[in-house]
């Protein structure tokens, strides 16, 4: 389980001197500290947050020179901004992670790693396990909050479905017989740009292969695909549908490559088929078997398959529209960002001055 999304600001008040405040100049500016990596809202972001962070996200098996783990640290930086507003948010809608949340979330992420194995994984990345948990806590919590703040405010209407059917009513109308397929992407190796909901992202073949255990165990245990899709798969294309990936006709199954057609063509609605090529793996459900023919909102599977495509369409732009405004709203200083832009990437480990005034 990576640890992913955090942000930060700082709100530096300037005055300027008129011959009337002269005689009470207020004090001087604090020295930022070459520890001090971020500021949001007043609350620091240490150069150690960033590094427990990184390790563990890294990908143990891939060796990167200065600059790359410095730009992997610069990202997660801004991750933990992130995070740090909505934990904030959290504090202030009151909103709590039971304990035993967060003990699940552990056991899955140590499930099929043998014991001695885990705690030296996590020694030579230098954590403990009360590092994971807290990791583990701070994500449920932010992930709490956009539940609550956006998840449970969409709403489709009835006109809505009907607006959507009428304007799209000719792909409906199935011209040759179909599968109606979803899926859940896990790769062995770290994506350059995930779109789930946790930021999970396996990196290496291990981590892969109990991955896809994990999912499958919960799917087994009444999980809802569309909600683990959402918050476990590495395609940022399907992965905020929900893994929807429509209707995919008999004549293009049939040309896909075998692990993928065989996971799907015969199969009976409902079921989940995993296919795997390259250390890669595809979860693949099957939402239904249409023959060729009209469709329309007299049937179930049309209506509830139009609702979950507007409400996945609905829930990502209230989402990158909240996260926006959330970081708008906040006072956010970056001085990793700044200390490397002024020294062109030399990265100096001098306090920084903040006389410069903050931008958002």
């Amino acid at each position: 389980m990576v640890d992913r999304k955090l942000l930060l600001l700082m709100a530096l008040a300037l005055t300027g001197g008129s011959f009337a405040c002269r005689a009470t100049q207020p004090a001087p500016a604090k020295e930022i500290s070459a520890d001090t990596w971020a500021v949001v809202d007043g609350r620091e972001i240490k150069k150690a947050d960033v590094d427990k962070a990184y390790q563990r996200a890294k990908d143990s098996s891939q060796v990167l020179s200065p600059d790359e783990e410095m730009t992997a640290k610069l990202s997660l930086l801004n991750d933990l901004i992130v995070q740090d507003i909505l934990l904030s948010k959290a504090s202030a809608l009151k909103v709590e992670v039971p304990q035993a949340d967060v003990d699940t979330a552990y056991s899955n992420a140590s499930k099929n790693i043998a014991d001695e194995a885990f705690q030296k994984e996590l020694s030579q990345r230098g954590l403990t396990p009360a590092d994971v948990r807290e990791g583990l806590r701070r994500e449920l919590l932010t992930e709490k909050v956009i539940t609550q703040e956006v998840s449970s405010k969409i709403a489709v209407s009835e006109q809505d479905v009907q607006d959507f059917f009428n304007a799209n009513r000719a792909q409906f109308n199935i011209a040759e017989e179909s599968y109606h397929v979803a899926q859940i992407v896990v790769t062995p190796v770290r994506d350059a740009r995930v779109g789930n909901r946790t930021g999970d992202d396996a990196t290496t073949p291990q981590a892969a292969a109990a991955k896809v255990q994990m999912l499958m165990e919960r799917l087994k245990a009444g999980a809802s695909f569309r909600d683990l899709a959402v918050g476990y798969s590495e395609d940022p294309e399907s992965a905020p549908r929900g893994g929807d990936l429509g209707l995919i006709p008999l004549s293009q199954l049939r040309q896909a490559p075998p692990p993928l057609r065989d996971a799907v063509l015969g199969k009976e609605a409902g079921a989940v088929n995993v296919a795997t090529s390259n250390g890669a793996y595809a979860l693949m459900l099957i939402v239904a078997h249409e023959p060729a023919g009209q469709r329309d909102l007299s049937m179930p599977a049309v209506r509830d398959g139009i609702t979950q495509t507007l409400r996945g369409r609905k829930e990502q732009l209230l989402r990158a529209a909240y996260l926006t405004a959330v970081r708008s709203d906040a006072q956010v200083v970056n001085y990793l960002a700044r200390r490397l832009v002024e020294s062109k990437g030399a990265m100096p480990g001098a306090p920084l001055s903040p006389a410069t005034p903050p931008a958002k």
